[in-house]
């Protein structure tokens, strides 16, 4: 068999259509894989090897039938989950000890979409704790290790996700995003991350941290495997009162690759270039990306984005909020962990919640508590709803001047586990990202090479205006085709040496 652990989406279907290997063992070496490496990294919570060798049949069939053609665009191709996506039968602990031994009754329907496009699922993917993180490090069950550095994070919330890509472990993952989850760990990981515009995938069957900022989007090691998986996904779902009907064709916007750019206006913040706290290394590789798609046809333009330094200040008003109202169904009788020996219900409320929730969680409640409560309500949480209405007419505005926005994903390079420890300083680890959640845009990252000081991964975010999110895919593409397909973390592959 071909190097399963490097082939993508196109390389898999042709293999199994040509009979050069079979689905099931696709699979079997999937899991060997993961087998062998994933003590190092801990990327997976669960491996449902049955439910993988199940769904390889059902592939190997169709190619003994005559009927591969007709199944979806990810048949035979080994996927994974986020621990806060539902896949009935499996546990979804959202990485909390409050939902440790919760398995799920129902499967959400974007993780649904990916099997019935013939995914075969390896897993659900370690995160942090109900998604409240920049890291993996608030995991209940332990951080995951960035598999470029393993001494370094490999982002958050979604970084089992990220980490599962870029090790070779899974060809594409789903993670959410509610300021930056996937792009940052994409970023520090060295591979595809997309959040779609909000609405584009359904989030029906998503355990929510903040339900206006959430949207679920895949990983993968190339721009084209990206498109594959949203081609998967993005469908309307009346069960989902916020999913959209549009029309997509993210293959055709990156049928010609760096050509696909030709034309197009791409737009340069210069609050970002010029933000405190972007490395020298990073905003290297912002400039060389934006040389890269002026060569390739683009034409860069500036654009502004005035309140964009308001981001922060709302997105840490609104997500806690909306984390506080989310999180409170976790009370020990409906959803959640129970502690024992307890006469009344309050106490064992109490008790539960203290003993169910790590120190993160607890901190996003408290703060959203505190926000919502009388005489505070009107003094932070309606300035942040107005905030949001002036970033997102920013962003209307500013996509009057150019079809996409390349900015930073992160400020920085992957940090070593521990070197951030004030949760301020953390939450900067999203600056760049969490506007676009804030205004419902698409987003991505893509990876630009190598940073010159630290040597890690350094991705480029590519924005675009709501609901036409191949724009991105299309800028995506014209970078790929000069900075070439995310490889293997090295030490990850077997063939190497």
């Amino acid at each position: 068999m071909a190097n399963v652990f490097e082939m993508g989406v196109r390389q898999i279907r042709a293999g199994l259509a040509a009979g050069d290997f079979s689905a099931r063992e696709l699979a079997q070496e999937s899991l060997a894989h993961i087998a062998a490496q994933d003590g190092r990294v801990h990327a997976f919570l669960e491996v449902t090897e049955q439910a993988a060798l199940d769904a390889a049949a059902q592939v190997d069939a169709a190619v003994s039938n005559g009927t591969f053609d007709q199944m979806g665009p990810l048949a035979g191709v080994p996927v994974a989950f986020k621990d806060n996506l539902n896949l009935k039968g499996t546990h979804t602990t959202c990485s909390s000890r409050m939902l440790e031994n919760y398995v799920s009754p129902y499967t959400a329907t974007c993780v649904e979409d990916m099997l019935e496009a013939g995914g075969i699922p390896l897993g659900k993917l370690n995160m942090d704790e109900f998604a409240f993180g920049s890291s993996t490090e608030t995991s209940a069950f332990g951080p995951t290790h960035n598999p470029w550095d393993l001494e370094r994070v490999p982002g958050g919330s979604s970084g089992g996700s990220a980490a599962a890509v870029a090790a070779g472990m899974a060809c594409v993952t789903l993670g959410s995003d509610t300021g930056g989850s996937i792009r940052q760990p994409a970023s520090f990981c060295g591979i595809v991350g997309v959040k779609p515009t909000y609405g584009m995938v359904s989030r029906y069957g998503v355990v929510a941290f903040g339900s206006s900022l959430d949207q679920v989007g895949p990983f993968a090691r190339s721009v084209e495997d990206a498109a594959f998986a949203m081609q998967a996904i993005c469908k309307h779902d009346p069960r989902d009162c916020t999913s959209q009907q549009v029309e997509t064709d993210f293959l055709g916007a990156i049928a010609q690759g760096a050509e696909s750019v030709r034309g197009m206006r791409v737009g340069l913040v210069r609050a970002f270039m010029d933000a405190p706290g972007l490395a020298p290394e990073v905003r290297t590789k912002l400039e060389e990306a934006a040389h890269v798609l002026e060569d390739a046809g683009a034409e860069i333009v500036e654009v502004e984005l005035p309140h964009a330094n308001a981001a922060i200040s709302a997105y840490y008003v609104l997500g806690p909020c909306e984390a506080f109202s989310n999180l409170a169904r976790f009370d020990s009788v409906r959803y959640g962990y129970a502690d024992p020996g307890h006469k009344d219900l309050g106490s064992q409320y109490e008790a539960s919640r203290a003993a169910g929730f790590g120190m993160e969680a607890k901190r996003r409640i408290l703060l959203g508590s505190y926000l919502l409560s009388a005489g505070v309500y009107d003094q932070y949480y309606y300035p942040a709803q107005q905030v949001r209405t002036l970033i997102t007419q920013d962003y209307v505005q500013a996509f009057e001047r150019c079809d996409a926005i390349l900015a930073p994903a992160s400020p920085r390079t992957a940090f070593k586990f521990g070197e951030i420890s004030d949760p301020a300083t953390m939450y900067l680890s999203d600056m760049f990202t969490i506007s676009i959640n804030i205004a419902g845009n698409g987003g991505m990252s893509v990876p630009c090479g190598l940073g010159e000081e630290s040597g890690l991964p350094v991705g480029m975010q590519v924005i675009s205006p709501a609901f036409k999110d191949e724009n991105m895919f299309r800028v995506a593409a014209a970078l790929e085709a000069t900075y070439g397909k995310a490889p293997v973390a090295p030490g990850f592959c077997p063939t190497e040496g």
